[in-house]
């Protein structure tokens, strides 16, 4: 049997080059088609944001470098998100990044468990380095989220002393992700066919950041809401013009009245008048 000696990890000698062009990079297929679903839905409700797109890298299933005792190691988290990154100076796709070199180091990554899992809990750092070493000891990630949709059981690790430690949620049961400066939870809910769990983000508001559609149908109702009110403004102008209208009518009438009752008394006294000349012509005293 042969012995597995695990060198210090104060002996590992951690270096940042860039991945090289002939590198391979492995070609597995999804195993999972709820995690791409998933990544997407986190990548969406931030990507409305100015402030969280701008130089940054939000990448799902994208090759993490980093070479060790000289030997490159790659991991491909279910999701990623860095800020800064150094601006991609090449016309072909970017296929990798190398922390320290291309930009900063991630401030979270996250995997997504299916019924059977790999080595996301993994620390051997031997001839297999597992990813809870890659991210814990190699690049030094501040947040590493492990997520199982099936049941929605999120755990949450955060970087103290060198060491992932679990975090607890808030009251509201989420997560504050420095850097980002969000809170990740858990939603239930339905999406592009798929019910069940899923991360979303909140801001420290409390708001949940929503997705393209469900901004597309608060939009909906706010323009639907803002339709209303103008309809019922418009109602509400046509009643105080008919209103006036009417107003306006009565008091036409109450002066064709009074004219009339005026032309009426002209006249009764005109005929007074004439009746009071005539009997003065006949040398009548009217008295």
């Amino acid at each position: 049997m042969t012995a597995v000696i695990h060198k210090p990890i104060s002996q590992l000698k951690i270096t940042w080059p860039l991945l090289p062009d002939d590198f391979i990079l492995p070609d597995d297929p999804v195993e999972n088609i709820e995690h791409p679903l998933i990544s997407n839905g986190l990548r969406q409700s931030v990507v409305d944001s100015p402030e969280q797109t701008q130089d940054a890298l939000i990448v799902s299933n994208f090759a993490l470098c980093a070479a060790v005792d000289d030997r490159t190691i790659c991991k491909a988290p279910d999701w990623m998100y860095v800020q800064p990154v150094q601006p991609w100076p090449h016309s072909y796709p970017r296929r990798s990044y190398t922390p320290h070199t291309e930009g900063t180091v991630p401030f979270v990554v996250m995997e997504f468990l299916s019924a059977t899992y790999g080595d996301e809990y993994s620390v051997e750092h031997t001839e297999e380095i597992g990813k809870w070493f890659f991210y814990e000891q190699v690049i030094k990630v501040p947040r590493y989220v492990i997520f199982r949709p099936h049941t929605g059981r999120i755990e949450v690790y955060a970087l103290e002393s060198d060491r992932y430690n679990n975090q607890d949620p808030d009251e509201n049961r989420r997560y504050l992700i420095p850097g980002l400066n969000l809170f990740l939870g858990v939603w239930q809910g339905t999406r592009e066919g798929r019910t069940g769990n899923w991360l979303r983000w909140w801001n420290a508001a409390g708001e949940l950041l929503l997705w393209p559609e469900e901004r597309a149908e608060v939009e909906r109702q706010r323009a639907e809401a803002e339709s209303q009110r103008a309809e019922a403004e418009r109602q509400r102008a046509e009643a105080e013009s008919q209103r006036a209208e009417a107003e306006s009518q009565r008091a036409d009438r109450e002066q064709q009245d009074k004219e009339s009752a005026q032309t009426l008394l002209e006249q009764e006294r005109q005929r007074n008048q004439e009746l009071l000349a005539r009997l003065a012509a006949l040398g009548i005293d009217p008295e």
